[in-house]
Order: structure tokens, then C-alpha cells, then sequence
């Protein structure tokens, strides 16, 4: 029966041996694998090792992420330039999420990075160098400096650095939250150039009132109303005066790609994506913390009280926006639902993790559901805020249908949870351990 179910699967999907089927994300709600590895298991007396959504939110990897209602499947994606591999979450505004067998690369290659937009494309810049950048507010010399002028009044710097959405993980959490329903695709490393943020804010001369900041961009609102904007967060000056907070206008060594903000943004690495503002047009320099588009109430902000899951908080009280991003890790190789050789017992791995602003101290793997832990081999990083590639193996005890977890700590000893911690209405902050299913024999 198991040999039967194998091979109906494959058939129908017209997959290679190597993999019962193939879909766009290894932890996507479309019920990876069509289902078939739980059903597999069902049939070699394996049952599904972590019960239904009902228990307790968790199920097996097979099914991670699927819905309590009839599940979806990823919508096909086809954007040029972009792997026809990313799922598309939603198209008006544009989002696309990478799944995590696609974040093989130490660099994420643009082809393979995600999408995150909160209003139009706005039209496309005809002479790159000729954007403005305005700096204003508490300071003493307001700037106006085209991108041509960056680049020749300050000094360039690169780092490789991940950039990560704010709701990355949101699908995990019980009951849904509101918005993009990201799995962990919001997420890349990319190797970003341009001036530090702290240059030119300094170069405008900062007053002693300087204590935020607000960001804007030339993205149209979705509503094609002129008066507001498509997103408008800010930060902390100290965050902006970090040395790795850049002005950005080159991606792995190309121009920044329209997609990706070009030909200006911000890259703000650590904190939620929502404040690397892309098409950047202007900076205002503030007293007080900003109250642009995304700012305040339940918008980037996560509950100082922990929440009963579902309930109905508009923000005013006990929340505080997320700054650093959670420690997160993802197993990049093999692919959820690869099958393996009878033979195979001893399973290369591979992944990546990263801590938001924090550094990741340990990577551990597990093929029983935390009952022991593997700790994996580290990888240097090339400079802060890029993420760890991480290696190792795992003996596996037998033939049968398995599922690796993979759980990363970060320097101040907070390991990623079993289950999405700290609900809150529009899901931000969600970081359970990622795992996926593989068949042996």
C-alpha cells in the first residue's frame, strides 16, 4: 500500500524520484506535498507525529500552515526578473515570499528575493543619479542632494545584510491574524551599498532636539489619493545613526532594481523591512516620534501584555512597536518532502539563521519534535546583520517518514518556540521552529 501511494503520487504529479512533488514553498498552507506524506504515513502505521491544527495549533510539516478552512494553493507568480519559484501572497499591493529550499544562496540572488509593497509602483526613475533626497526638520542645514550627489559627497560602504518583513511567520499564528499570510519567505540576505544614514543626517547637522526620525517615499497610496501616503514609518535616532542603517542604491553589486525601491531606499537591517523605505524621496528629522502611515495603534507593534489569542485590541495600551526582529532559523536543503534512498540514514543539512539585532549563538536539529537536539556547524558571518549559514547531518534510526525541526538561539540565550508566541492582531513577531518532511525508502 505505502509502494502504491509513492508511486500514485509521483504519477500524478510528475515529479522525479527524488521528491514525492514539488511545490512552491517547504511549509507553504497549500498542504505541501498535496498531503501526501501524511497520507503515507497514515498508511505505514507512522501516523501524523504532531496530531491536527486542532491540537494546540501544531501539525505535521506536511501540512504546516494550512488553514482550519479548505486549503489554498499558491497562486502561480510571473514577474520579470523574479523566480517563477516565489508564491505570490497578494497583488494589490504586490507581495511575493521566497520559499525557504529557494534560500539555498549565501547571497540572495535578487532573481529569489521577496516582494513586499504597500501601495503602487510609482513611475520609474528615467535618470537614476537625478532622484532628490530631501533631509529636513530638526536640523540646522536642510539638504537637498540628488543621488549622483551621494555618491560623490560620501563615502560607499557594502554589507551583506538580511532584510526581513515585520509580519514574517504571520501564518503560524492560531487564530489568524490580519494581513500578508507569510510562512517564513519574508526574508532575504542581499548585499547592500550605499552611504551610512548617519552621514548625511550629520552633514545636515543635527540639533539637540533630533530624536527621531520619519521616512517617505514616492510610492502611491492604493487609493491613488495624493494626500496620503503608501507607508510612512520611522525610528530612533540611535537606530538611524547605527553605522550599518544605510541609504542603499545598489543590490549584489547592480543598481537597486525598480521592484526593490530603486533607485533609492533605505536599508534599516534588524528591524521590521516596514522602515527600509523604498523609492526614498525624504527624511524629516523630528522632537517626537513619528505619526506617518504605519505608525501607531496595532500597525509594527506587538502587545507588552500578552494577549488571549483573538481578541479584539485596537493598541492604545500595553503595546510598543517591535524594534529587533526574532532569532529565526530555516532548514534550506533538502527540501521539504524530498524522499530518500532506503540506504540513506546519515541526511545532510543545510540552512540559514539570523537574530534581528542580536547575534545567533546556536543551531540545533531535531527528527523527533525536540526530544533531542543536534547542534550544527556555524558559518562566520561577513559582517553584523548578515545571517549564519549553518551545516551538519542527521542519523536518521530507520526507514519511514521523519520531520526535521530546526531551532536557532540567539546570544541572549531566547530560543525560537515550538508554537507562534505573543499573538497580536496583525501578527507580527511569530517565529516558531521551521521544519519540514522527508521519506526515506
Amino acid at each position: 500500500m505505502l509502494e502504491e501511494a509513492v508511486t500514485r503520487d509521483a504519477a500524478s504529479n510528475d515529479q522525479s524520484s527524488s521528491h514525492i512533488v514539488e511545490m512552491p514553498s517547504a511549509s507553504r498552507r497549500s498542504i505541501l506535498l498535496g498531503g501526501s506524506l501524511a497520507a503515507i504515513g497514515v498508511a505505514a502505521g507512522l501516523g501524523a507525529p504532531l496530531g491536527s491544527r486542532s491540537n494546540g495549533g501544531l501539525s505535521s510539516a506536511s501540512a504546516q500552515g494550512a488553514p482550519a478552512a479548505a486549503p489554498k494553493v499558491p497562486q502561480p507568480f510571473d514577474f520579470p526578473g523574479k523566480d517563477k519559484g516565489l508564491a505570490l501572497l497578494g497583488d494589490r499591493p504586490l507581495v511575493a515570499e521566497t520559499p525557504e529550499s529557494l534560500l539555498d544562496d549565501d547571497t540572495t540572488p535578487i532573481a529569489k528575493f521577496f516582494i513586499r509593497n504597500n501601495g503602487q509602483l510609482p513611475e520609474e526613475a528615467k535618470d537614476a543619479d537625478a532622484w532628490s533626497l530631501k533631509i529636513e526638520g530638526e536640523v540646522d542645514k536642510p539638504l537637498t542632494l540628488t543621488l549622483g550627489e551621494l555618491k560623490k559627497r560620501f563615502t560607499a560602504h557594502s554589507f551583506r545584510m538580511v532584510l526581513e518583513c515585520g509580519g514574517n511567520g504571520r501564518s503560524f499564528y492560531q487564530p489568524a491574524a490580519r494581513g500578508n499570510q507569510w510562512t517564513n519567505g519574508g526574508a532575504g540576505c542581499a548585499e547592500w551599498t550605499g552611504v551610512r544614514l548617519a552621514d548625511v543626517l550629520k552633514a545636515a547637522g543635527l540639533k539637540d532636539s533630533a530624536k527621531f526620525t520619519g521616512h517617505f517615499g514616492a510610492d502611491p497610496h492604493l487609493s491613488g489619493d495624493t494626500t496620503k501616503d503608501a507607508i510612512s514609518r520611522g525610528m530612533p535616532i540611535e537606530k538611524a545613526l547605527e553605522p550599518h542603517s544605510l541609504i542603499v542604491w545598489a543590490m549584489n553589486g547592480e543598481p537597486l532594481p525598480h521592484i526593490h525601491g530603486g533607485p533609492l531606499r533605505l536599508v534599516v537591517p534588524g528591524w521590521p523591512a516596514s522602515l527600509s523605505s523604498k523609492w526614498l524621496n525624504r527624511i524629516l528629522v523630528r522632537a517626537t516620534p513619528h505619526d506617518g502611515q504605519g505608525m501607531g495603534g496595532t500597525s509594527y507593534r506587538v502587545p507588552t501584555v500578552p494577549l488571549v489569542p483573538g481578541s479584539n485590541a485596537d493598541g492604545k495600551i500595553n503595546f510598543t512597536d517591535l524594534t529587533s526582529m526574532p532569532v529565526r532559523a530555516i532548514i534550506t536543503a533538502p527540501a521539504n518532502g524530498t524522499r530518500l534512498p532506503a540506504a540513506a540514514r546519515d541526511v545532510s543539512l543545510r540552512g540559514a539563521a539570523w537574530a534581528g539585532d542580536h547575534e545567533v549563538a546556536n543551531v540545533e536539529v531535531s527528527s523527533d519534535g525536540g526530544q533531542r537536539w543536534h547542534t550544527m556547524t556555524l558559518a562566520k558571518p561577513k559582517n553584523r546583520y548578515d545571517w549564519v549559514r549553518w551545516t551538519g547531518s542527521l542519523k536518521l534510526p530507520s526507514e519511514g517518514y521523519f520531520e526535521l525541526w530546526v531551532k536557532a538561539t540567539d546570544s541572549r540565550g531566547v530560543a525560537q518556540p515550538h508554537v507562534a508566541t505573543n499573538w497580536n492582531p496583525q501578527g507580527y513577531g511569530s517565529n516558531p521552529m521551521h521544519r519540514i518532511a522527508v521519506l526515506v525508502g
